[in-house]
């Protein structure tokens, strides 16, 4: 079971000529997922300031979604290094088959000077707390 997880359904939008979700739009839904859960920790952490950059995401689509389908977007951290992190994501329909697993690499970094920082403790200690560890497991 991941530590976090959000509802999105699909809409028109999502949707290419082929009639499925178009395989970019998947990485909108990470994106919300991701936005949430980082605010989430932040504020448990008592942290106001802390940015993040994406350096690396990577999906692997497992079935399509369609139209008016409701999907489960699952996260968690599973790496937390000195000035980065790392998500992984499952994305399931509601109905429980899987559409797709992900993972992004996010470095945190201070836009006022243009550099990395270093990943705070508070940061990891709350994630670890939140989580219970690293190591969650993902089905």
């Amino acid at each position: 079971m991941y530590p976090f997880s959000i509802s999105v359904e699909v809409i028109f939008r999502d949707i290419d000529s082929f009639g499925h979700v178009n395989n970019a739009v998947y990485f909108t839904y990470l994106e919300t997922a991701r936005t949430k859960y980082f605010r989430k920790i932040k504020k448990l952490a008592g942290i106001d300031k802390l940015d993040m950059v994406v350096a690396q995401a990577t999906c692997n689509y497992i079935t399509p979604a369609y139209i008016d389908e409701k999907l489960i977007v699952s996260i968690g951290i599973t790496r937390l290094g000195d000035k980065s992190f790392d998500f992984a994501y499952k994305i399931q329909s509601e109905k429980g088959y899987n559409i797709a697993e992900a993972k992004t690499v996010q470095v945190t970094y201070d836009y006022k000077n243009s550099k990395t920082i270093k990943v705070p403790e508070q940061f990891k200690s709350t994630v670890m707390r939140l989580q219970n560890g690293l190591h969650f497991p993902t089905n």
